[in-house]
């Protein structure tokens, strides 16, 4: 008994020690282990229409996988697009839709969950003021592309639904 016990604890620690690391980065600057939105610094992300804004709550976007804290304006819309990364989202607050190619539209509910496939075209929209996690398992990226699929330009796709692309922040 004594030995399946230590075996167990012994493969427990080998799952766990992966992780931890992570538990440790994934902590904000300073003493406190987590952060208000009050404090947050939101900005606009390249390629993202204005009416969105996020705050990098982990990781590096440009760089890999990260977590960013999205605010979204109601009626900002997000046509269609993919990302290199799978996308997660969970909404904190407001109302949101989602819509996979070849899928029915989702709505978003506060506490919702959603999650798109590594280069699966989606849309997203809100009707209301959104405040929405992203977490991204590799570096975000935007590929807007039109109903057949074609590529389009952050530009082209975004004065399609009267935005304009976010500028890269100095």
């Amino acid at each position: 008994m004594h030995n399946r016990l230590l075996s167990y604890c012994v493969c427990l620690m080998a799952a766990l020690l992966p992780v931890l690391p992570l538990s440790v980065i994934a902590q904000p600057a300073g003493d406190a282990p987590g952060r208000n939105v009050a404090d947050m610094k939101f900005a606009g992300v390249p390629g993202m229409p204005t009416c969105a804004t996020a705050s990098v709550q982990n990781g590096d976007p440009s760089k890999g996988a990260s977590i960013l804290l999205a605010k979204m304006e109601a009626g900002c819309n997000v046509p269609w697009h993919w990302h290199t990364p799978n996308e997660n989202l969970m909404l904190v607050s407001g109302t949101a839709r989602v819509e996979m190619k070849g899928g029915k539209a989702f709505v978003l509910k506060p506490g919702a969950f959603a999650q798109m496939p590594s280069k699966h075209a989606h849309q997203f929209s809100c009707s209301t003021v959104c405040l929405l996690y992203v977490y991204s398992d590799a570096a975000f990226d935007m590929h807007y592309v039109d109903a057949a699929g074609a590529d389009l330009s952050p530009v082209e796709a975004l004065k399609r639904v009267r935005e304009a692309p976010a500028a890269a922040s100095r």
